[in-house]
């Protein structure tokens, strides 16, 4: 994986948080980021799961958020959260076939902007973690564009990307579906959860990386591992 962090995006990060307005997107641009040299071991990221109308940013809406803190190997149940959205205007659609949310469940949810002012701030000084984790920031960027106009990149830590390394280090491909969360938790003697609960499946994805690191080692630096 290429390192994320460079000049150009420091400069576009300083760009996005003078274009903010004061509010929680400028507060989490303003915050000191990760330094790319951390040991894995020291690094601080959020395990963030979407659960969505669609799978494509540009025409899908959030509907729930989870996230779990991780600091190093360390999974931080106790600064855990979830968030539910209040539904678009066309409502859920055929999504509530996957994720259970339907219309009348969703209507108890926050307005958009309440509920990434609580992402944000659950984010602010981590790194995106996640399990394919271009969804998690292309709608967590999409819904920044939406409220406030501002283009933000999100650097992530994505463990489906690690585990596409760790399984092809031999050299052969990964068999379909043998990248998929649940089996990449099970090559590690993790225990299977339900899917599509956005606060379990980030749980499982915070576990999923602590496992990798063994692998990995956690003496590596964070840069190693930034998508």
């Amino acid at each position: 994986m290429t390192p994320t962090f460079s000049f150009g995006r420091d400069r576009r990060r300083l760009k996005a948080a003078e274009a903010a307005p004061p509010g929680p997107l400028r507060d989490y641009l303003s915050a000191p980021r990760q330094d790319p040299r951390t040991p894995l071991a020291d690094a601080r990221l959020l395990a963030l799961d979407f659960e969505t109308t669609t799978l494509d940013a540009a025409t899908g809406f959030p509907l729930s958020a989870g996230w779990v803190p991780v600091d190093g190997t360390a999974v931080r149940l106790g600064g855990a959260g979830s968030v539910a959205f209040l539904p678009p205007a066309a409502g859920v659609g055929d999504s509530a076939v996957f994720h259970g949310i339907t219309d009348d469940a969703a209507s108890d949810g926050l307005p958009e902007s309440d509920a990434v002012a609580q992402i944000l701030t659950a984010l602010m000084g981590r790194v995106l973690l996640a399990h394919h984790a271009s969804i998690e920031a292309t709608f967590l960027a999409a819904a920044c564009r939406r409220l406030w106009g501002v283009t933000v990149e999100f650097a992530c830590v994505d463990t489906l990307e690690i585990e596409h390394r760790l399984v092809t280090r031999g050299g052969s491909e990964p068999t379909p579906g043998s990248l998929r969360l649940g089996a990449a938790r099970e090559r590690y003697g993790l225990p299977p959860y339900g899917a599509h609960e956005a606060l379990t499946d980030a749980l499982a994805c915070a576990e999923l990386y602590v496992a990798q690191l063994t692998v990995l080692g956690p003496r590596n630096a964070l840069r190693s591992v930034l998508s």
